[in-house]
């Protein structure tokens, strides 16, 4: 145990932080658009699902690696597997917190952009043709995208710098409870718009037939991606947590919460872009060029507008920095202790994320299999990285930690028994493993569709 490590200063404290971590782009700004494409309740059915019987399991065994070793996401599997080679795992998530925090960087850019452009009036009027246009020639422009994604990551590396308590989980017990606020006012506007049940109806009738192994891949991504699984996040907020708090407890909170915003989200968006007779399948732009043709018909709809963006903006900073904590966590001590080593961690990615950022714009034309560069990090972290992580996870979890150091986290400080320990540990060895290499079997077409 590394007494010197910080620890979250409580319970709610943590839970809050991983909620932070897990809400955000992921449930916000992909999943509208993804839920569309695959049945809208049939894809909300199964999301909640493998969220809590494939995602869940692995997301306490992360939290279990972390708290028992007390280190970041490459030395935890360097102390519980000593002389091993699992230590890749941990900087196999390393990588993908990057690609990941890349994307959400240009994302976090554009919303900047956009908070201004509203603020100024420019989005308050101008039909959606008007809008794409205005939304494409933003992200096309390289200075916006570059100033965006460098102000985007300085906020990271400055709450980063301050520390656990000090930093990101001051700024989670803020951010949360406001989202939470901001979504409920949302959905009762969006409720009370004329023709919104259609788009209730819409949502709330699963259509299987738009399921396919492809559409399945997709959402355990998601469910991956929601929860912040597979790429050693929660092994690193796992290991600034005390024995005072119980794993599965919190962990289930962490899981209801982001579920109940991926609700949230589409209990606000679907009945709004219906109202307006608009079919939410159109991508990114259904948050720069759907919501704001909505909003603009709206009273008050600009400010409305505004609060949405700074709303999720925070919500993707909340994310972001489990994201900067996990790729600089193993490197501060050689780069100099915590602040020094996240501005320079905070550099290097910043680079990194350029080509991304240019993605839309003067590199559009650079393709890696078909696929913008930020198409290709967002699809390579999201469906391959994230899965594998979680895979491997859930095996050297399940089969490579000693029975009795599951058991003594698993129940320390909960009122969790024997019997949910052990379907627990089914779920984590057997159901979670299954599920997820079925998934790649359908995807890559060796079990036919």
């Amino acid at each position: 145990m590394n007494r010197n490590r910080e620890q979250w200063s409580s319970k709610w404290g943590f839970v809050l932080a991983s909620a932070g971590s897990a809400i955000g782009i992921g449930a916000i700004w992909k999943l509208p658009y993804i839920a569309s494409n695959a049945g809208g309740g049939a894809f909300f059915l199964l999301f909640t699902a493998l969220t809590f019987l494939v995602v869940l399991p692995i997301l306490i065994g992360e939290f279990i690696v972390g708290r028992s070793s007390q280190s970041d996401a490459i030395h935890s599997y360097k102390v519980l597997a000593p002389g091993t080679y699992w230590s890749w795992l941990g900087k196999m998530g390393v990588f993908g917190s990057i690609l990941v925090l890349a994307f959400y960087a240009v994302v976090g850019g554009w919303i900047l952009g956009y908070i201004v452009k509203a603020i100024s009036g420019s989005v308050s009027h101008g039909n959606q043709a008007q809008l794409a246009l205005q939304f494409d020639l933003v992200t096309a422009n390289t200075a916006i995208a570059i100033a965006g994604t460098g102000i985007f990551l300085l906020l990271n590396v400055l709450v980063v710098t301050q520390g656990i308590r000090a930093g990101i989980e001051r700024v989670s017990k803020i951010i949360l409870p406001a989202l939470f606020i901001l979504f409920i006012i949302l959905i009762i506007r969006s409720l009370t718009l004329p023709n919104a049940l259609a788009g209730l109806h819409y949502f709330l009738s699963p259509d299987f037939s738009k399921i396919d192994s492809k559409t399945i891949i997709v959402i355990l991504g998601q469910a991956f991606f929601s929860l912040s699984v597979g790429i050693s996040l929660m092994v690193t907020y796992g290991s600034y947590l005390n024995r005072k708090t119980s794993i599965p407890g919190s962990s289930a909170v962490v899981a209801i919460l982001s579920v109940i915003i991926s609700l949230f989200v589409c209990l606000a968006i679907f009945p709004a872009v219906f109202s307006f007779g608009v079919v939410p399948n159109m991508g990114p732009g259904i948050l720069f060029v759907i919501l704001p043709s909505i909003f603009n018909q709206l009273p008050f709809g600009t400010f409305f507008f505004i609060v949405f963006l700074i709303l999720f903006f925070f919500a993707a900073l909340s994310s972001s920095f489990s994201l900067l904590e996990t790729a600089t966590a193993p490197f501060m001590k050689r780069l100099g202790g915590r602040k020094l080593g996240t501005w320079i961690m905070g550099g290097i990615i910043f680079l990194l994320t350029i080509p991304a950022a240019l993605s839309f714009g003067i590199w559009s034309h650079v393709t890696i299999f078909g696929l913008t560069i930020f198409a290709a990090s967002d699809y390579l972290a999201s469906n391959i990285i994230l899965p594998l992580g979680a895979l491997f996870t859930a095996i050297f979890v399940g089969f490579r930690l000693p029975r009795q150091l599951l058991w003594d986290e698993f129940t320390a400080s909960s009122r969790f028994g024997k019997k949910l320990f052990f379907v627990w540990l089914l779920l984590l060895k057997y159901v979670a493993p299954l599920a997820i290499i079925l998934v790649f079997l359908y995807a890559t077409g060796i079990i036919p569709s």
